[in-house]
C-alpha cells in the first residue's frame, strides 16, 4: 500500500515512521510513504503558500494552486489509478477501524492532504473528488498527527505488516492481557492473573474475553 502525504512539514513524520512496526513495514516494502510539499509547487520565489482569508478573520489560509499541484504530483506517480484522496478535517467523516479496513482492501494508493493554519482554500475540494475525514471531535494545530494515525491504522490492515495477522487488536478491542509472573507483587500487595486464563479451557477463556470486551 502506498501513502502519498501532502504536507508542509514532511520531516514531522520522520521519528514515527522510523521506529518499530512501520519502519519494518517500509523496509519490507509492505507499505510505502511519499511526501509532496506544496511549497515545492508554488510560483512564489519565497515559497510562500498562505494568504489572508477573504471577508477577514484570524490566521492565514493555504492557497489552492500549490496544494492542487501537489495532489496532481501524487496522482502522476500512481500507475494503476486506483486511489482515494482524503482531506483531513475536524468536521469530516469519523475515521474508524472499519473505514481503514475497507480503504486498505479497496485501494492500493491513498493520498492524504494535511492542512495547517486556518485550513486550505475550499476550491481544492471542487477540483478533486476527495473525502473529508476526522480522527475526532477536536481541532489540532495541523494535519500531520491525523495523517500518521491514518497511516498506522491502515497499515495494520495490510497482510504482512504485523508478524501475525491474527494479532490485530481490532478483532479483540477492549480485552485485558496478562503475562508472567503469575503473581505480581507491588508495594506489599499481590496481583494475580485470573484463574480462568491458567486452566487451559479455551472455550471458557474465549467466553471470559468476550465478556471483558463487552464491559
Amino acid at each position: 500500500m502506498h501513502f502519498h502525504i501532502v504536507t508542509l512539514f514532511p520531516k514531522a513524520f520522520d521519528s514515527y515512521l522510523g521506529e518499530s512496526i512501520l519502519k519494518r513495514a517500509i523496509e519490507d516494502k509492505k507499505i510505502k510513504v511519499s511526501f509532496y510539499n506544496p511549497r515545492d509547487f508554488t510560483k512564489d520565489k519565497w515559497k510562500r503558500i498562505d494568504r489572508p482569508p477573504y471577508a477577514g478573520g484570524p490566521g492565514m489560509v493555504i492557497q489552492a494552486e500549490p496544494v492542487a499541484k501537489a495532489i496532481d504530483g501524487a496522482i502522476k506517480k500512481i500507475k494503476n489509478k486506483k486511489y482515494k484522496i482524503i482531506l483531513l478535517s475536524p468536521s469530516g467523516k469519523q475515521f474508524t477501524n472499519e473505514y481503514a479496513a475497507k480503504t486498505a482492501k479497496k485501494f492500493s494508493d491513498v493520498i492524504i492532504v494535511s492542512g495547517r493554519y486556518e485550513g486550505i482554500d475550499a476550491r481544492v475540494k471542487k477540483i478533486f473528488k476527495m473525502e473529508e475525514v476526522s480522527i475526532g471531535p477536536f481541532v489540532l494545530t495541523g494535519g500531520e498527527l491525523p495523517a500518521m494515525i491514518l497511516i498506522d491504522v491502515m497499515s495494520r490492515q495490510v497482510e504482512g505488516v504485523l508478524g501475525n495477522f491474527d494479532s490485530l487488536e481490532e478483532k479483540r478491542v477492549g480485552g485485558d492481557s496478562y503475562t508472567r509472573p503469575e503473581v505480581f507483587e507491588y508495594k506489599g500487595k499481590k496481583y494475580r492473573v485470573p484463574k480462568v486464563l491458567l486452566g487451559g479451557d479455551h472455550k471458557k477463556i474465549e467466553e471470559w474475553k468476550k465478556k471483558r470486551r463487552e464491559k
